[in-house]
């Protein structure tokens, strides 16, 4: 295995563009496990540490442009307000020390359906910046995924940002795991309500081959709250609707019976997550804050 060590993002591409196999590391939280129990063995390593700009975050007037390789700890710190899904999925990553070390960009290059950011990402609707030689592009999260552990990189490319909305509405996270700390998803759930376009998204995380969205689950929603006029009396969300949506949510899943839990009991548990996440982030809106958040901005 031979190790290239770029000293600029230029330097990075152009070693990417030489050696296509090469697997980028950073945080390598996801990759050393892979490498030490001898799931994987590639020709070569790039470590990408030196890469002082993949650590650093811009907070926009509008969205947040996130270094692939900022760890979870400093979106736990200093995002909170501007990501808040995504911080409370930070916060169930691991140990500290991995939190410390793994980032975002890692999940998304592993693309593991059970990723702790992907919920999130996909319930804030993000976008992967990626760049190659021959130039940069972002896609959507939506188009991210592409098979299980297989994501929608070309093989020249390397992730350079991810580029976050900032919430303008509640958001939420829920993980069932077995124990509190070191533990991969048995399944994940992530929701976003949006008023300013007066939508709501999902993320489901460990419940199918890629993470996904329950988006019949969403039409349901969005056209509930909008018949009802939710978004703007503040009324409390039914039980039937909370039960509908939470059904929608757990018929979005494909799971798979594993040694972390079954396909039956992934999808009730979603199910489950789903009208809580629901309740919690409703009840924010609904609560002191919604006149801020009806005026676009988050309280």
């Amino acid at each position: 295995m031979d190790f290239l060590r770029p000293a600029s993002w230029e330097e990075a591409l152009a070693a990417k563009a030489e050696h296509p196999t090469a697997v980028p590391i950073a945080g390598g939280t996801d990759v050393m496990v892979e490498i030490n129990f001898d799931h994987r063995r590639p020709e070569y390593l790039m470590d990408l540490n030196r890469i002082g700009e993949l650590s650093e975050w811009e907070v926009g007037e509008e969205s947040v442009r996130l270094g692939a390789s900022v760890p979870y700890t400093k979106i736990m710190e200093h995002l909170r307000a501007e990501l808040p899904g995504l911080a409370l999925a930070s916060h169930t990553v691991a140990s500290p020390q991995i939190r410390n070390r793994g980032g975002v960009g890692g999940n998304l290059g592993t693309a593991s359906p059970a990723g702790d950011a992907h919920p999130a990402l996909l319930a804030a609707g993000a976008e992967v910046e990626v760049e190659s030689v021959r130039g940069s592009r972002r896609i959507p999260i939506d188009a991210f995924y592409t098979g299980v552990k297989r994501n929608a990189l070309a093989a020249d490319e390397l992730i350079r940002a991810v580029h976050v909305k900032k919430a303008d509405g509640p958001q939420q996270f829920s993980k069932v795991g077995t124990r509190n700390a070191m533990v991969i998803a048995v399944c994940a759930f992530g929701l976003a309500l949006h008023p300013e376009t007066r939508t709501v998204r999902t993320g489901i995380g460990s419940a199918a081959p890629t993470p996904v969205r329950a988006k019949a689950a969403e039409e349901f929603l969005n056209a509930a709250l909008e018949e009802g006029g939710f978004w703007d009396n503040g009324k409390i969300i039914t039980p039937s609707v909370a039960k509908q949506f939470a059904d929608l949510c757990s018929a979005a899943c494909n799971p798979i019976d594993d040694v972390r839990g079954t396909a039956s009991y992934r999808r009730h548990a979603v199910g489950v997550m789903a009208r809580r996440t629901l309740t919690w982030t409703w009840e924010s809106y609904r609560g002191a804050g919604r006149t801020a958040y009806r005026k676009g901005g988050a309280a």
